[in-house]
């Protein structure tokens, strides 16, 4: 099969969000002078999760999940009241702005798969569109990229088949079938690509079991991508 319009997530699959998120954690708690504790770290990433699975689902809005993520963990924990929750967030968020660490061979695989004048590379997030801008810009990624797909401009989040027509209609001449998405989730990057007819590429260094959701391929590294669409 011949890939041209290659479309990657952003967090986890080019920029490490986990090092992103424990670095402002670590900074919000620390200007709040509060002990972040593992069991608070825990809480607040179940609480996360489960507010963005409910987000993929269409069940809330994003600004729902910024609304009640802090205000909720400081509540159970009784560290301080709901407007001290919602002034969290905002502070949270720009710490958020500042991570940029790139997920192991990013660089590389971008650069080579740019010049090999084969591909169109394009960039497909549900994050917030400012912070991903902002953290593609420092990173030194965004040179790389085409366009840059937002769930929050496009008014839709994967994996609804809304945003992946946006998509399509944003690049110029595309086929599902000789596109590819390649990202970490399999209930956003992975179901999107099922919704949308377009081939997917699951990046799973934690070598996590698949359930239902059946990626088209399985990379473990980012350079194990260049076989598959250079072959």
């Amino acid at each position: 099969m011949t890939y041209r319009d290659l479309l990657f997530d952003i967090d986890d699959t080019l920029l490490d969000f986990r090092a992103a998120e424990e670095s402002s954690l670590q900074g919000l708690f620390s200007q709040l002078q509060i002990d972040l504790t593992p069991v608070i770290r825990e809480r607040y990433a179940a609480i996360n999760r489960q507010l963005w699975e409910q987000f993929e689902r269409q069940e809330i809005t994003r600004e729902m999940i910024f609304e009640r993520r802090f205000p909720q963990l400081f509540e159970e924990f009784q560290l301080a009241g709901p407007q001290d929750g919602l002034t969290a967030e905002q502070r949270y968020r720009e710490g958020l702005n500042q991570g940029y660490v790139q997920i192991q061979h990013a660089q590389e695989l971008l650069t080579r798969l740019q010049a090999s004048h084969q591909f169109n590379l394009y960039i497909v997030s549900n994050g917030v569109a400012k912070t991903q801008r902002l953290r593609l810009e420092a990173s030194g990624l965004a040179p790389f990229f085409t366009k840059v797909f937002v769930s929050e401009a496009v008014g839709h989040q994967k994996p609804a088949i809304e945003f992946f027509d946006a998509v399509q209609k944003g690049i110029d001449h595309f086929l599902p079938e000789q596109a590819l998405i390649i990202g970490d989730s399999l209930t956003s990057d992975i179901q999107g690509g099922l919704n949308a007819g377009i081939p997917t590429v699951w990046f799973n260094p934690q070598h996590q079991a698949a359930n239902l959701i059946q990626p088209t391929y399985e990379i473990d590294n980012l350079l194990h991508l260049l076989p598959i669409v250079m072959a």
